[in-house]
């Protein structure tokens, strides 16, 4: 009877030992309540509790925590049904109001951070849901944040991991991308083609301005050149005018003989000539060239003629 009561006792003072001495891990937060009602929060470390009138109520992480949200079926503003699924980063900041304000604190958090995803996402059209990620994150975060603040939670990021449409929804996207890179490739292939032919016009352009400033260079030289030779007719044909008035018939023997090379050289070089037969003599041409001095001497001597009729002026 004895021994049976000494193992009593030793199990009754382990058992208040154990209530009476609390070690708190590091992480986590403890809620002390008296005969059920909440008192004080222990915090990570070594505390001292009076059996059986102070007990633990919760046991609190206060680490951050990641809470996977389910994929689901969401209605866009235009009538598209993508399929969705996130994680949320939180971390609990008030283990009393976590633990007291609201039952299941995961299952608050998932059921409200789905809620909003359909709210954000119904709000917007396919293409923006698709390319805003960032902005759908930026929402979602926001109006959990703010709900959650009661119960004593911070939600520190929210990401959407995938946006899944339909197949169906997926091949007309890849035949629209497809539709329009194939518009751009052939915008710039005319852009191309455009630009080709303004460059082979202006080409063309510098092209006939230089070959239209060319022929009015040539012009200009040549009708220059004609002037020269015209002078130059001109002064010889006054020199040898010169020459005749002054008694020299050899000069205008020199000047139509001249002229008659030149004449025949013309004839010999016409292209409508195959052959060119002349029956002359050196003779002949000298013949004629002498009837032409025969008649300049007449001429020259009816000048003289004349010179000596007139009367010596009256002194």
């Amino acid at each position: 009877m004895g021994q049976l009561f000494a193992l009593v006792v030793v199990v009754v003072a382990v058992i208040v030992l154990a209530k009476l001495v609390r070690i708190v891990p590091q992480g986590y937060e403890w809620t002390v309540e008296r005969f059920g009602r909440y008192t004080r929060t222990l915090t990570p470390g070594l505390h001292f509790l009076m059996p059986f009138i102070y007990g633990i109520g919760r046991k609190m992480n206060m680490m951050e925590q990641v809470l996977d949200v389910p994929s689901q079926d969401v209605i866009t503003k235009d009538n598209a049904v993508v399929r969705v699924d996130g994680v949320v980063f939180y971390q609990v900041l008030d283990a009393a109001k976590a633990a007291y304000e609201v039952a299941n604190l995961e299952q608050a958090a998932l059921a409200l951070v789905m809620t909003n995803i359909r709210t954000v996402l119904g709000s917007m059209d396919l293409d923006e849901s698709l390319s805003q990620r960032d902005a759908i994150n930026a929402k979602l975060l926001t109006v959990v944040d703010e709900a959650t603040h009661p119960w004593g939670v911070k939600v520190n990021r929210i990401e959407i991991k995938d946006i899944a449409p339909p197949r169906d929804l997926v091949d007309s996207m890849a035949r629209q991308m497809k539709a329009e890179r194939e518009k751009r490739a052939n915008i710039l292939e005319a852009e191309g083609f455009r630009q080709a032919a303004v460059l082979k016009a202006d080409g063309e352009k510098q092209s006939a301005i230089l070959a239209a400033e060319g022929k009015k260079e040539a012009a200009f030289r040549e009708a220059e050149a004609r002037i020269r030779l015209a002078e130059a007719e001109a002064q010889a044909t006054k020199l040898v005018s010169d020459a005749i008035a002054n008694g020299n018939i050899n000069a205008l023997n020199y000047f139509v003989a001249n002229k008659y090379v030149e004449a025949l050289k013309e004839m010999a070089n016409s292209p409508n000539q195959k052959m060119l037969l002349l029956p002359m003599e050196a003779t002949g041409i000298l013949g004629s060239l002498a009837g032409i001095a025969e008649l300049a001497k007449e001429s020259l001597g009816q000048q003289q003629g004349d010179t000596r009729r007139v009367p010596p002026p009256v002194r």
